[in-house]
């Protein structure tokens, strides 16, 4: 199995950068599996900032929803970054699909991959309590599948002010 990463932390900690420079050190080449979906001119300005940071070393592969596929389609060829967890998560619940049986699926086929996989999340529990049903399920979502996922990986790194803390 390839070594398995997950990296928190909350908006703006550098988690992103981190994993960038975490999964380019694990190979000259890498992957880099991009869960966002560009549905106004911010969230297309912050995919060009993302995009415009990784170099020609880097393959862009798009998948919102089929993680799991992403993975098994990408294996093979280098390390594979996923950012982010949180976009995948809230576009499950958007399509009306079952993110549990998703996560289920996705963390089970990690110890089949033979390039690593390094995966970027958000810290969501730091803060007030939602004031509206769906954002609380969300936020519960979110930590629950941070937990899962955090279990399986072989490391956990929180990011904090633009610095790595490994937790695990």
């Amino acid at each position: 199995m390839g070594k398995t990463i997950l990296i928190t932390g909350g908006a703006r900690s550098g988690k992103s950068g981190i994993a960038e420079t975490m999964t380019l050190g694990l190979g000259p080449r890498a992957v880099y599996i991009a869960t966002a979906e560009a549905h106004d001119a911010e969230m297309e300005k912050r995919i060009a900032t993302h995009q415009a940071r990784r170099g020609a070393e880097w393959t862009t592969h798009a998948e919102p929803l089929d993680l799991t596929e992403a993975l098994q389609a990408t294996d093979g060829q280098g390390p594979r970054l996923v950012d982010c967890l949180t976009l995948w998560l809230s576009n499950l619940m958007f399509s009306g699909r079952d993110w549990q049986e998703e996560a289920r699926a996705m963390i089970a086929a990690l110890p089949a991959q033979r390039d690593p996989v390094i995966f970027v999340t958000n810290e969501v529990g730091g803060g007030i309590v939602p004031d509206n049903a769906l954002a609380r399920e969300f936020r519960d979502a979110a930590g629950l599948l941070n937990q899962r996922v955090a279990a399986a990986v072989d490391e956990v790194h929180l990011a904090v002010c633009g610095l790595p803390l490994k937790v695990k």
